[in-house]
Order: structure tokens, then C-alpha cells, then sequence
């Protein structure tokens, strides 16, 4: 048996971090009041995430980055008819299509969400910079078609884990945690250690400077 490293650190970070800002953004998105103080501080947390793993996206882990995610229509043929290796550890073509759809909604909500004005109490930092027509279609979107677009996509989600655990008897929520997945053939590895965590460390300050940027553009 060999136990093949899949997912890295940074990328493993992400993914739960994403989660639990996305968990926490409907929570205060629906509490409203004081707590949009915080929806919006988890929203440029979001856009930051998403930024990084745009850029981890090709230097990342070898499991990680766009270019092995198999998208073409033979992949997608050849998952559907049970001709799936067994040694590409990676999101399979379904799986990889469902990240990208869910990175592209998060990022359009995210974006909508610096040009949302609710004319109440909150309004994005940079709906001042577009015009009324604009402002309105973010919002309409960021609170309504967006919202419920990435409710779904998140329980396309949820429903494909269950489905690949009874149907295959896998789980793929612990190579999420400790990254490794066993096979009885070796396979590429994604590099793992130090150099590559630093690097990813070193996109991730990048990306909160371009994030504070866009942010206090309007300031």
C-alpha cells in the first residue's frame, strides 16, 4: 500500500477556512444590525481566499492546481462509464467542474457584495464608484440569485460526499484533514513541506495587499 500525499497544507487551510467564512457569512448576512460589520469583514476574507487559490491554482500542490483537474469531455466519458484510474487522486471531472462553478459563484458574490447598497444602514465600499443601475443589480443579486445559488451549489456538495461514500465507501472529508489518501499503486505525490508552505504564505500576504487595496479604493 502507499499513502500518497493529495491535498497540501495551504491548500487544506483553504478549504476549511472557505468553509467556516461562508458558514459565518449567511449567519451574519441573516442577523443583520451589528453583526454586517463582521459579513463584510468575513467577505473580504472570502475574496482573499479566493484570490489565493487563483494563484495556488498553478503553483500549488500537484493535486491542486487547475491544469490536473480533468475537464475534458473524455474525462467526463470515461468517469461516467467506470473507466476512472485509480491512481488520479484529484477531484475526478464532476468534481472538478463543482469547484470551479463554486470558486466563480463565491467570487461574483463576493465582487456584487462591494457594490451592494441595501439604502438602509450598509452599502458596499465601492458602490460609490458605479452607478444606480449597477448598485441595484449587485444587490438584487448579492441578496437574492447569488445567495441561493451558492446555497445549492453547497448542497450539490454535501450531497455528492454522502453519495460517494454509500455508492463507493469512501469518505472524502479526512484526506481534506490529514491529506493523504492509500492506494495500491503509486502515484505523483504533491509537494508538501517547507519551501512550499512559505510560498503559499507568501501568495496569501500578496493576496490580503491586493484585497486592501480594492477595498479602500474609493477612501
Amino acid at each position: 500500500m502507499y499513502v500518497i500525499r493529495t491535498w497540501d497544507l495551504p491548500t487544506r487551510l483553504f478549504h476549511w477556512a472557505l468553509v467556516l467564512c461562508v458558514t459565518g457569512l449567511f449567519i451574519t448576512g441573516n442577523m443583520g444590525g451589528d453583526a454586517m460589520r463582521w459579513h463584510f469583514f468575513l467577505g473580504y476574507t472570502v475574496l482573499t481566499l479566493l484570490l489565493f487559490r487563483f494563484f495556488w491554482g498553478w503553483l500549488g500542490g500537484y493535486w491542486s492546481r487547475f491544469a490536473h483537474f480533468p475537464l475534458s469531455p473524455r474525462s467526463v466519458v470515461a468517469y461516467l462509464s467506470g473507466r476512472w484510474p485509480e491512481t488520479h487522486l484529484g477531484h475526478n471531472p464532476l468534481g472538478s467542474y463543482s469547484v470551479l462553478l463554486m470558486l466563480l459563484a463565491l467570487a461574483v458574490q463576493a465582487v456584487a457584495g462591494l457594490i451592494s447598497d441595501d439604502e438602509i444602514a450598509t452599502h458596499g465600499p465601492l458602490s460609490i464608484l458605479v452607478s444606480g443601475d449597477w448598485v441595484s443589480l449587485a444587490t438584487s443579486w448579492h441578496t437574492q440569485i447569488g445567495k441561493f445559488l451558492v446555497l445549492g451549489l453547497i448542497g450539490l456538495h454535501v450531497a455528492a460526499i454522502v453519495v460517494y461514500k454509500v455508492s463507493k465507501g469512501l469518505s472524502l472529508v479526512p484526506p481534506m484533514i490529514h491529506g493523504d489518501k492509500t492506494l495500491n499503486l503509486p502515484t505523483v505525490s504533491s509537494a508538501d513541506g517547507w519551501r512550499e508552505r512559505l510560498w503559499a504564505l507568501a501568495m496569501l500576504i500578496w493576496s490580503i495587499s491586493l484585497v486592501w487595496v480594492l477595498v479602500h479604493m474609493a477612501d
